[in-house]
């Protein structure tokens, strides 16, 4: 019986997740709703709700504690939260009657403000030194490495990079398929141009296409994320320094690219962020500066 709600509970489910792959998200993103669901239905379940018209205001307070009980950070209550809040609030617009809308007493989780710090500029340039200076495997790294902290892209826009989103004429790099399937344009300087000039060289010597994905193992075949993961842990483990997150080269370029005086309108074109919002964290960070600025060259406390 209790398999019965769950298969009719999850015919809802699989509806929403349609819906979802019409309006043309990523598998990434119909992926993380599927996660999320997963979660809800197993708990909803165990509770005898066989439709999500059946869901309260209290299924939903308690399915916040049961997964903070289960270990799940604030954040990732948060995170969760999202999908089910995103499904449930789909459903009321497609089936519910009117009036229903068990999200309306419930207060959202607080997501933790986490600092987070950049990757620094020192253990990146030990980073790079440490790449063997020719051969494949060290040419494609350094300009691998190179290219992640001059764009900020994210990790999955740098694995789906073709040869032919590049002008090194220019500098541009084309990200066809950035978050929310959006589409943007971003730039390097010359430092990496060349980096990327002396890869390429070295992929045409061992006879590579330039029709084949920007990073490659020596067979050809597309460097994975985790791959790409594994280019930045052994460059970091030969340097000697923290292994960073693939996100601290991001923070890194954002932080920096303030500091050096780039204007927040241009920042948030070239990260591709929605809006500036998303800013106001890295913001906090360069505000950070300012205060040791402060402290160390403060004019009344410099007065003796």
């Amino acid at each position: 019986m209790v398999e019965n709600r769950k298969e009719e509970l999850w015919r809802e489910i699989e509806e929403f997740l349609v819906d979802r792959q019409s309006r043309n998200c990523t598998p990434g993103t119909v992926a993380y709703y599927r996660r999320c669901l997963r979660l809800w239905a197993d708990f909803v379940g165990e509770k005898g709700v066989t439709s999500a018209q059946e869901v309260t205001a209290s299924h939903v307070r308690r399915f916040l504690v049961h997964l903070a009980e289960r270990g799940h950070s604030p954040g990732g209550v948060a995170t969760v939260y999202a999908g089910v809040r995103a499904f449930l609030s789909w459903y009321a617009q497609e089936y519910a009657p009117e009036g229903w809308s068990p999200l309306a007493r419930v207060q959202s989780p607080k997501r933790p403000q986490e600092r987070l710090e950049p990757l620094s500029l020192e253990d990146f340039q030990a980073m790079l030194d440490s790449c063997p200076k020719d051969g494949f495997t060290g040419l494609r790294d350094r300009a691998l490495l190179l290219l992640l902290m001059d764009t900020g892209l994210r990790h999955q826009e740098l694995t789906d990079l073709e040869v032919a989103d590049l002008d090194l004429a220019t500098g541009q790099v084309i990200v066809r398929q950035g978050k929310g399937r959006k589409s943007r344009a971003v730039y390097v300087g010359k430092r990496t141009r060349r980096a990327l000039q002396a890869y390429l060289r070295q992929r045409r010597k061992q006879g590579l296409g330039e029709e084949a994905p920007l990073w490659v193992q020596r067979s050809g075949e597309r460097l994975s994320k985790s791959g790409i993961r594994q280019v930045v842990r052994r460059a970091a483990k030969r340097a000697g320094v923290p292994e960073p997150g693939m996100h601290a080269f991001r923070r890194a370029f954002a932080v920096n690219s303030l500091r050096n005086g780039m204007d927040l309108v241009t920042l948030q074109r070239l990260m591709g962020h929605a809006d500036l919002s998303t800013l106001n964290r890295y913001l906090a960070l360069v505000d950070e500066d300012l205060r040791r600025a402060q402290a160390r060259h403060g004019v009344v406390d410099s007065m003796g």
